[in-house]
């Protein structure tokens, strides 16, 4: 069993920066590739970024030079470093866990999932 727990959202002005943490609980087999995976209202959630347990990394192309995923792992975080945020990067950002990188931009392929956290960016 996998537990996944968001924190470091919030409310930002464009421009501006938030970074978003998971600390991760259980199996770390079933949790070797990590993603942030985000849902705007009334949109199908959509990964922006994915670590995988060989150390690459994917970006969707919508925040490529923005976001950085990182690890740490004696901390067992990853983390969603954004810089730059525009309105439309608002929404609900979600950790995510397969066991590996498979279709990583499918957010279906993510077998475990946080509860989510909130990132709002005004204009």
């Amino acid at each position: 069993q996998v537990k996944l727990m968001e924190s470091g959202g919030g409310s930002v002005r464009a421009g501006g920066s938030l970074k978003l943490a998971c600390e991760g609980f259980g199996s770390t087999v079933i949790r070797k590739c990590m993603a942030w995976v985000r849902q705007a209202p009334g949109s199908e959630r959509e990964a922006v970024a994915v670590l995988d347990g060989d150390g690459s990394i994917n970006y969707a192309d919508s925040v490529k030079g923005r976001f950085t995923i990182s690890q740490e792992k004696d901390k067992d975080t990853v983390y969603l470093h954004m810089n730059s945020l525009k309105p439309e990067d608002t929404g609900r950002y979600y950790c995510a866990a397969q066991v590996f990188c498979i279709d990583w931009e499918r957010a279906g392929a993510y077998t475990s999932w946080g509860q989510g956290t909130q990132v709002t960016v005004s204009s």
